[in-house]
Parts: structure tokens; C-alpha cells; sequence
């Protein structure tokens, strides 16, 4: 069963935050692919080149992150912090992320889970991330003052790998099946990354399996940082149908 087209009123643009420039494809591209298709902008915001991968330039790497990014209907900018796989937990990056997100002053936030068990880039951006979304609503920061304060609506986390996945934070759930083509077609730009292993093959086989657990036949799931608030059932879709 296909899912009803949702039609969004001039939606706030969503913010996407990634480590290295596939993260966002392959964690949450069909999220991404769906909302673009609803006529909400996305950004995404990419902290490094990947020049520690074990495949690809960072000239390579960049060029497929655009690729992909036009394919999902986002714009997209790099900002360099520490470097691929050299990230650190500073005040002085999540006061830059925070202005980024009061420039861009987004509804919604994406980025990666804070589990450990992952990339350590992933699970610091993550944190930077959560930091800084707290941070752009704080008026008397010096280093903002430029730029007016902003509230975001919500914060999710997405799982890149199944090991990033919270235990302990209930997700909600995106059924991304009408959007499968562009999001494949996203996560197929990076032919750098495909010479390790088939990760998109790894994302879709995620995607079935929740899927069916769900009663549908592909799903992605996103971790809140915070509870979900609504102003009446009408918002809400159906519950997943379970084993």
C-alpha cells in the first residue's frame, strides 16, 4: 500500500548534518528524498571531504556529494572542522554549527546518532550537532550576535549503521517506498564508497527488513533528541503492525 502524498503549507527548511559526504544518502536519503517531494527545502551540511577514506579523493568524494545532494532536490555547502576522522568535541565548532542554523533557521535538524559504537566522527558531529541546536536560541551569545537567535521545532538523529541504532530512544518511522529510485539513485553517486562493500545494498536491506515489521515495504527510522509535542491526533499516521 502506497502512503498518502503529504502536502506541507510552506514548510521550514530541514537542516541535514553530515560527518563526511555520503553520511546523509546513506543514513537518511529516503527521509530527505520524501520531504523535498512534499516541497520542503532541505541543506545539507557536510563537515569534511572524506580524504581519509580508503577510496576516493576528496575532489572525487566532494563531486559525488553534489551529485547526490542535486539528485535528493538539496543545496548543499562544506565547512572544514578538525578533518576526516580527526573530529573533536569543541565549544568553538558547535558555536559555528549553531550559526549555521540560525542563517538557515530550519524547522527540523538532522544529524548522526550519539552511540559510540560507530565512527567516532559520527557520534561527535551528533553531539556538536545537539549542542548547537541549543545553543542558536541563546540571544546573548558575543560570537552570534550577527545573526538573530532561532528555535528549532525538532531534532532527530538518523543511524548510518545498524550499530548506531539507540536502544533506549523509541524512533519514529518514515515509509520512504515511493521515493526508493531517488534515494538508490543518491546513494549510487558515490562509486568511491561502493568499492569497499554495497552499502546501498546494506541500506535497502535495512529499510525491507523494518519495513516489514511495519507492515510496509521499505521504512527508515529517526531517534528524537526530545519528545514529540502535536496540537491534536490529526497529524499522526497509523501505528506499525508488528509480529
Amino acid at each position: 500500500m502506497k502512503p498518502t502524498p503529504i502536502s506541507l503549507p510552506d514548510p521550514a527548511p530541514l537542516l541535514a548534518f553530515g560527518a563526511h559526504p555520503d553520511d546523509i544518502e546513506f543514513g537518511c536519503g529516503g527521509v530527505i528524498a520524501r520531504e523535498t517531494r512534499a516541497g520542503r527545502p532541505v541543506h545539507f551540511v557536510v563537515c569534511s571531504r572524506g580524504e581519509s577514506g580508503t577510496h576516493g579523493t576528496p575532489a572525487q568524494r566532494t563531486a559525488e556529494a553534489r551529485q547526490a545532494a542535486k539528485i535528493l532536490g538539496a543545496t548543499l555547502e562544506f565547512i572544514r572542522l578538525d578533518g576526516d576522522a580527526h573530529l573533536e568535541i569543541r565549544a568553538a565548532h558547535a558555536l559555528r554549527l549553531a550559526a549555521i542554523i540560525r542563517r538557515v533557521r530550519p524547522g527540523i535538524v538532522l544529524a548522526p546518532t550519539v552511540e559510540q559504537n560507530q565512527h567516532p566522527d559520527h557520534w561527535r558531529l551528533g553531539t556538536l550537532v545537539r549542542d548547537a541546536a541549543r545553543l542558536a536560541r541563546y540571544g546573548g551569545l558575543k560570537e552570534l550576535r550577527r545573526v538573530p537567535p532561532h528555535a528549532i521545532d525538532q531534532l532527530f538523529f538518523y543511524a548510518v549503521t545498524p550499530d548506531a541504532e539507540p536502544r533506549d530512544v523509541t524512533p519514529v518511522f518514515i515509509d520512504v517506498l515511493d521515493v526508493q529510485k531517488i534515494w538508490i539513485e543518491a546513494m549510487e553517486a558515490h562509486q568511491s564508497q561502493l568499492k569497499t562493500r554495497p552499502y546501498h545494498l546494506l541500506q535497502m536491506a535495512r529499510a525491507s527488513v523494518l519495513g516489514q515489521r511495519l507492515g510496509v515495504h521499505l521504512a527508515m527510522a529517526l531517534w528524537p533528541n526530545d519528545p514529540l509535542v502535536f496540537g491534536s491526533l490529526a497529524p499522526l499516521g497509523r501505528s506499525g503492525r508488528r509480529f
